[in-house]
């Protein structure tokens, strides 16, 4: 399968690449039309492009050019779905409790309190031993969860004597509805489950009074990410995503994505569609501040894929990037976020900030306010967020070995399936996901937060 005509490689059953032609060393190999690397050295026709004769060419922190582009329409239909809507005019399609510790301390304390009031015991490592710009991020990442949308009440825990304080965590989230955001220091009582199980008793008797009602479809904000991604990612599931990721902004819904190193190789082409210089400046920042902090750390910024995308048929970041992308089809930038950060506005792509790790960018794009997650990979994963993670294998043998796992096969595009046809197939499942649907790893209550790092641990 040659994907684009100026391509001087193939894509064959096995999702790996095979030259068309003879490509000398030093020459540019070409995949999606765009360079994903040099040859290391001379590549015949028919032979194997791999890392053993493929190298990246990505290096420094970049420099782009503002170039824009046509891309999809956005806000031109109008559609509802029925969601629980706050008291600060956001819209959840879940109606929840969590458990928020502010620190790792309590993790079992939170389970225990969880398990005991139906809640979700949203855990993580972090809160103490932290300084500065690392313990913000810890900071700004827990307050995006605590104003979600998806959750009708938080209960968050503080153990009394670490730095992400109760008091610190207040001062960052700012305004709250204190009568669905409660707050306990258990080193200030005597029995702290039984503390904590009663407040969650009383926040379950507020979300009980809670109904759906109709609300626009812009409501809604759509996350994308891939993991385990393989040789199909960028040819079935993530262009389909695109696609209906472009259905959606014609709603005037919005659209998430994060994984900025998994950018790099790809950034002209995803900030061509920025809507004004100011966004396209911001967003080229953030992806710069990334490969400094590569940089920083004494590591290439070429240092991805990992060792199952390259047994997948992924070769080098370039590659993995250029697929990576169209999970957010042709929708418009308009803007850049980060940890913690939400749209200011309904519609358009956002950029969150934070790194490809699956764990941390679930976590990010949760934080950000997505209501959902569609996930594509080519491996698979059981991985979800605590907001509904959706998963679209790449290829129909993942979807048969692991239907406990899939919520959608794209691998039958390779059949001949029209794409069109496909994608308001996905749109459907997405809409009926935001109406109450639970996707397979909800289902299962399987759901994680990871907290990205980058700082002194005392």
């Amino acid at each position: 399968m040659q994907i684009h005509p100026s391509d001087n490689v193939e894509v064959r059953d096995d999702g790996h690449k095979y030259a068309l032609c003879e490509i000398a060393e030093g020459q540019d190999v070409v995949k999606y039309g765009f360079p994903i690397g040099a040859a290391k050295c001379d590549i015949h026709k028919g032979d194997k492009v791999s890392p053993e004769n493929l190298r990246s060419k990505l290096a420094g922190i970049g420099d782009w050019t503002y170039e824009p582009c046509q891309t999809a329409p956005v806000n031109t239909k109008s559609a509802t779905f029925k969601g629980y809507v706050r008291k600060n005019g956001d819209v959840g399609i879940r109606n929840e409790l969590w458990v928020i510790p502010t620190v790792g301390c309590i993790n079992d304390v939170a389970k225990a309190i969880a398990s005991r009031s139906g809640a979700k015991a949203l855990c993580h490592p972090y809160g103490c031993s932290q300084l500065g710009g690392d313990l913000l991020t810890t900071q700004k990442v827990l307050c995006g969860l605590i104003r979600h949308p998806n959750a009708a009440a938080v209960l968050v825990l503080g153990l009394g004597c670490e730095e992400n304080g109760i008091d610190l965590m207040k001062e960052q989230l700012g305004e709250y509805d204190s009568e669905r955001v409660r707050f306990l220091n258990i080193q200030d009582c005597e029995d702290e489950i039984a503390e904590g199980v009663k407040i969650a008793k009383e926040l379950n008797k507020l979300i009980k009074k809670d109904k759906r009602t109709e609300v626009p479809l812009s409501k809604l904000r759509v996350a994308v990410k891939c993991g385990g991604s393989d040789g199909y990612s960028g040819i079935t599931a993530n262009p389909l995503v695109g696609r209906a990721m472009e259905r959606f902004a014609a709603f005037g819904s919005t659209v998430l994505m994060s994984e900025i190193p998994e950018v790099f190789g790809a950034e002209q082409l995803l900030l061509s569609r920025s809507k004004d210089k100011t966004v396209f400046d911001t967003a080229a920042d953030m992806i710069r501040a990334f490969r400094q902090y590569f940089i920083d750390h004494g590591e290439g910024i070429s240092d991805n894929p990992s060792p199952g995308n390259v047994a997948g048929g992924i070769s080098t970041l370039e590659e993995k990037s250029l697929g990576c992308v169209q999970k957010a089809g042709n929708v418009p930038l308009c803007g850049a976020l980060s940890f913690g950060e939400v749209p200011e506005s309904d519609g358009g792509l956002y950029l969150v900030n934070g790194p490809g790790n699956d764990m941390v960018a679930v976590t990010n794009l949760a934080a950000s306010g997505a209501h959902m997650i569609l996930f594509t990979t080519g491996r698979g994963t059981p991985l979800s967020a605590p907001v509904p993670t959706l998963k679209i294998a790449t290829n129909s043998v993942l979807a048969k070995r692991k239907p406990h796992w899939i919520d959608f096969n794209a691998g039958v595009l390779l059949d001949g399936e029209d794409m069109d046809k496909l994608s308001g197939e996905l749109f459907k499942l997405c809409c009926d996901v935001a109406r109450g649907k639970e996707p397979k790893s909800e289902e299962k209550g399987y759901y994680d937060i990871a907290i990205f790092k980058d700082g002194v641990t005392l």
